[in-house]
């Protein structure tokens, strides 16, 4: 991918209302984020000495991501398995399925992920603690979002 190319796309990327985006073209690869203005080109070592004008476009925001990384943010991640909406109650008058605190059994319900018009429970595959709820209730998410925090038990 050209170094124009590449200008271009993050400018109608920046306009657009997608929150996330990759695009692979053989040994190039480059990742955009908005939620975490998040921005990540990789390229294989054949492609950095075939495109050298990419590595401008990678040194800064590099740094970016790297001072907002969480490394000692602790716990395992559950993540959505889908894109759509989470919603962390049966209903909006009812408590929320799980809260940051509460122990969790195996095949509890966590929340409904909405996709589609069809209700998705999402269950929890081991036991754990809920350290962090990572999203507000009618949020969108995209698959492999991080939803929850958890501790093993």
């Amino acid at each position: 991918m050209k170094f124009e190319e590449i200008k271009e796309l993050m400018k109608l990327f920046a306009k657009s209302k997608l929150d996330k985006i990759k695009v692979k073209e053989k040994d190039f690869e480059i990742e955009m984020e908005k939620a975490g203005e998040t921005v990540v080109v990789e390229a294989a070592p054949a492609a950095v000495t075939a495109a050298p004008s990419s590595a401008p476009v990678a040194s800064t925001p590099v740094a970016v991501e790297e001072t907002k990384s969480e490394p000692a943010a602790k716990g395992e991640l559950i993540t959505s398995p889908m894109v759509g909406t989470f919603y962390a109650a049966p209903s909006p008058d009812s408590p929320p399925f799980v809260q940051a605190g509460d122990t969790v059994r195996k095949g509890q319900t966590l929340c409904i992920l909405e996709a589609m018009k069809i209700m998705n429970e999402l269950e929890a595959e081991f036991d754990c603690k809920i350290l962090e709820v990572l999203v507000q209730d009618g949020e969108p998410v995209e698959y492999d979002k991080p939803l929850f925090r958890v501790e093993r038990l």
